[in-house]
C-alpha cells in the first residue's frame, strides 16, 4: 500500500514537473499564456491527467494536476531561440501523440537551454547586421544609409553581448542602444553623407523594438488573459519609451536641428531594392534566430504577405490602416502557415514578420510616399540652410520648422535644378513658394514655414 502511494506520488510529480516545464519553455518562445494553458491541459489528458489546473504568466508558470492538488511552479528563464521554439513544438507534438513519455519529454526540455547554436556564433551575431541591411533596403534605399544600418547594426551585437555578459545592464540595452545608434547616424548626415537620418536609425534597432510582444499582449487582452496582456502592454510602452529617450538625448547631445529628423525617405536604388530586402531579412533571421533551411520559405513567404498588404493598405488609406492590415496578415499567415505544417510553431513565421512591421511604422512611415531626394537638390538645400549654386536663399537660418517638404510630392521622373524664392514672413499665413525648373508641366509647390528673426 504505501509502495503503490510512493510510485503514485513519484508519476504524479513528474507529470507536474514535465507540464511545467513544457509550460516554461513555451511562454520563452513569446506564445500568448491563454494559449499555452490551453494546450497544457490537452497534454494533460493524453498524460491521464483531464483535471489540470495552469495559471501561466510572462514570467512563470503554475501546474496542478486537480484541484486541491500540490502545484508547482517553474519560472521561464528568458526568450527561447526560434530553433528552440520548433523543438518545444516538436516535444508537444511527440507528447500528444503518445511517441515519448514523461521522462523522455523532461530530458529533452531540461536539454532545450543547452542547444547549441545551429550556426557558428559569428554567422548568428551577423544575422542582426543582415537583418538591419535588409530592413533599411526597404525603409531608407540609399548606399550611405545601407552602410550607416551595417554599422549600426554592429554596434547593436557590441551592446547586446556586453549586457548579456553583466545582467544589470540589459535595462539600459534599449536607452544605449538607442543613443548609439542615433549619435552615429545624425553625425553622418549633419557631416552630410547621408540624408533621411531618422529613417535610418531604425534598421539597426528594428530586431530590439518591442512590436511582436505589444500584439501578444493585445490579443491576451482580447482572450481574457488580463495580467499578462496588460503586463506585456506596459513593459512595451516602456521599452519604447526607453529607444526614444536614447534618440533624443543623441539629438540634444549633438545639437542635432530640426530640419535633420524631417520624414525624408531616399530612393537611389529604385523598384528593386524592397523584393531583395526581404529575402535579406529572410537569410539574415534564418542565421541570427537559426531556423532550419527547410522553414526558411515559410519564413519568406508571411514576410512578403505582410509587405505586400501593408504597403496596399497604405496606399489605400493612411499608414495606420496599412499597419493594421499588415499584423493582421502577418497573424492570419502565420496561423495558416501552422495549419498546413502542424510542427511549424506560428511564431517562427509571425515574429519576423513584427520586426518588418515595427520598423515600418515606428514613426516614421507617414511619407511612405516618399521623395526622391538627390545630392544638391532643394531637400539638402533647405535642410541644411546653405547656399548651394543655382538656390536663392534668405539670411541663413532664415526658415526654421521646415522638414524638407518641398520634394514630397515631386514626380518621379523630374531631376533637376529648382529655384527656390523666399520673401520676409509678416504673417504667419506667409508662405514659401518653390518652383521646381524641370521643363514643361512641373508643378508648383507651397510650403508652411514661419520667419526667425
Amino acid at each position: 500500500m504505501t509502495d503503490s502511494c510512493a510510485c503514485g506520488g513519484d508519476r504524479n510529480r513528474g507529470r507536474r514537473r514535465l507540464l511545467a516545464f513544457l509550460g516554461a519553455a513555451m511562454v520563452g518562445t513569446g506564445q500568448p499564456v491563454h494559449e499555452v494553458e490551453d494546450e497544457l491541459r490537452e497534454v494533460g489528458r493524453h498524460l491521464g491527467a483531464p483535471d489540470v489546473q495552469v495559471a501561466a504568466g510572462p514570467t512563470g508558470v503554475h501546474v496542478g494536476l486537480a484541484s486541491g492538488e500540490p502545484a508547482t511552479f517553474e519560472s521561464v528563464d528568458g526568450r527561447l531561440r526560434l530553433d528552440q521554439a520548433v523543438d518545444v513544438r516538436l516535444i508537444r507534438h511527440l507528447l500528444v501523440t503518445g511517441r515519448i513519455d514523461v521522462e523522455q519529454g523532461l530530458d529533452r526540455l531540461r536539454g532545450l537551454r543547452g542547444k547549441p547554436l545551429r550556426y557558428s556564433v559569428w554567422l548568428a551575431e551577423g544575422g542582426l547586421v543582415v537583418v538591419a541591411v535588409g530592413i533599411c533596403l526597404i525603409l531608407q534605399p540609399g548606399l550611405a544609409n545601407l552602410g550607416a544600418a551595417a554599422v549600426g547594426g554592429a554596434i547593436v551585437i557590441g551592446l547586446s553581448r556586453t549586457a548579456r555578459l553583466h545582467p544589470s545592464l540589459l535595462a539600459l540595452l534599449p536607452t544605449v542602444a538607442g543613443f548609439a545608434v542615433s549619435a552615429l547616424v545624425f553625425a553622418a548626415a549633419a557631416a552630410g553623407l547621408l540624408d533621411g537620418a531618422l529613417r535610418t536609425v531604425l534598421p539597426p534597432l528594428a530586431v530590439l523594438l518591442p512590436g511582436a510582444l505589444m500584439v501578444t499582449g493585445l490579443s491576451e487582452l482580447a482572450a481574457g488573459a488580463m495580467v499578462a496582456g496588460s503586463s506585456r502592454l506596459m513593459y512595451g510602452t516602456v521599452q519604447l519609451l526607453l529607444f526614444a529617450l536614447g534618440v533624443a538625448a543623441a539629438a540634444a547631445l549633438l545639437g542635432t536641428p530640426a530640419q535633420l529628423l524631417g520624414n525624408v525617405r531616399v530612393s537611389e536604388l529604385g523598384w528593386w531594392a524592397a523584393p531583395l530586402g526581404l529575402v535579406v531579412i529572410g537569410v539574415g533571421i534564418t542565421l541570427m534566430e537559426g531556423v532550419p533551411v527547410r522553414l526558411t520559405p515559410w519564413v519568406l513567404g508571411v514576410l512578403v504577405v505582410t509587405f505586400l498588404v501593408q504597403l496596399a493598405g497604405q496606399h489605400v488609406g493612411a499608414p495606420v490602416l496599412g499597419s493594421f492590415l499588415g499584423a493582421a496578415a502577418a497573424s492570419i499567415g502565420a496561423s495558416t502557415a501552422e495549419l498546413v505544417h502542424r510542427r511549424l510553431p506560428r511564431l517562427v513565421v509571425f515574429l519576423p514578420s513584427f520586426w518588418l512591421l515595427g520598423s515600418r511604422q515606428s514613426g516614421v512611415d507617414r511619407g511612405e510616399r516618399g521623395r526622391d531626394c538627390a545630392r544638391g537638390g532643394v531637400d539638402s538645400g533647405l535642410r541644411r540652410g546653405g547656399r548651394d549654386p543655382g538656390h536663392r536663399h534668405g539670411p541663413a537660418g532664415g526658415f526654421g520648422g521646415v522638414a524638407s517638404p518641398a520634394c514630397a510630392r515631386r514626380p518621379r521622373a523630374a531631376r533637376g535644378r529648382m529655384t527656390i524664392e523666399v520673401r520676409r514672413m509678416t504673417a504667419p499665413s506667409d508662405r514659401v513658394t518653390v518652383s521646381p525648373v524641370i521643363g514643361p508641366g512641373a508643378g508648383r509647390v507651397s510650403i508652411m514655414c514661419r520667419w526667425l528673426p
